[in-house]
């Protein structure tokens, strides 16, 4: 789970997935149209070894950018030279026919609820999908969190793979009881099982093939990885809303094989 900018809920209430009240406002035609300028700027000063949070800074100051704003371009921006690496390690989900996927649990899940709760997804200049859902260690399952399972449950079925593992890290609050109800929703899956508890999930992505994930952590030391998230919205919630701040972005996920969609 990506845990750059986020922010925890008051105690004991779980962070809400959903739409936020301003985003029709600060995501809107007029103002999509300002960040994706300012996310060109953004790459140009990564790209010539300026660090992140200074030049989200400068660029969100001369664009006057709210920090949700900022956040987003945060989530997305980086430099051509890691963009193009993601890219060539992107991968289909019919890669996994017969091989086992790594799931970065958290990732993806809050991912998927994000989207089936009505909130918004930025896709990043290498198609990856991120949320703005504000996690950081403080996790608790949401209605939309069996959804999610079983449409991830689902996909992986349909790729034909042979092993799910999912990593989840420990440190965040409720990862047992997302692991328990991993367990149950899939038990009757098609391929071998494992929910795993761990002190650092991202270490144990790096170099790993058939990795599910959009933390650019993982992106950028992965073999390989799948957009399966993407996949899955595109095959079974295509009104999903989801904002592309790089123009000329990618083609949001890799099409299906034949015979089989993501989540069906």
């Amino acid at each position: 789970m990506d845990t750059d900018e986020r922010h925890d809920p008051p105690a004991g209430e779980p962070a809400p997935r959903g739409g936020h009240p301003d985003d029709p406002r600060l995501f809107g035609a007029e103002a999509v149209a300002k960040l994706r300028a300012a996310f060109e700027e953004v790459t140009w000063l990564l790209g010539r070894g300026y660090p992140p949070r200074t030049a989200i800074r400068t660029v969100g100051d001369h664009h006057q950018l709210a920090a949700r704003q900022r956040l987003a371009l945060q989530r997305s921006a980086c430099s051509d030279a890691p963009c193009a690496s993601r890219l060539a390690r992107r991968a289909p989900a019919s890669s996994l026919r017969g091989a086992e996927a790594s799931v970065d649990g958290f990732n993806v899940i809050i991912t998927l609820e994000v989207a089936l709760s009505g909130g918004l997804l930025l896709r990043g200049p290498e198609g990856a999908l991120r949320d703005l859902a504000g996690l950081r260690g403080s996790y608790a399952p949401i209605a939309e969190t069996d959804a999610a399972i079983d449409r991830l449950g689902a996909a992986l079925s349909g790729a034909g793979a042979a092993r799910a593992r999912f990593l989840l890290d420990a440190a965040v609050s409720s990862s047992g009881k997302l692991r328990a109800r991993i367990l149950e929703r899939l038990a009757g899956a098609p391929f071998a099982l494992e929910a795993t508890l761990v002190p650092d999930p991202d270490r144990l992505l790096f170099g790993a093939a058939g990795v599910i994930s959009s933390d650019s952590v993982v992106l950028d030391r992965c073999a390989q990885w799948i957009d399966l998230a993407g996949e899955i919205l595109a095959a079974r919630a295509p009104a999903a809303r989801v904002v592309d701040l790089a123009p000329g972005g990618v083609d949001p996920a890799p099409r299906a094989p034949r015979g089989g969609s993501p989540g069906s």
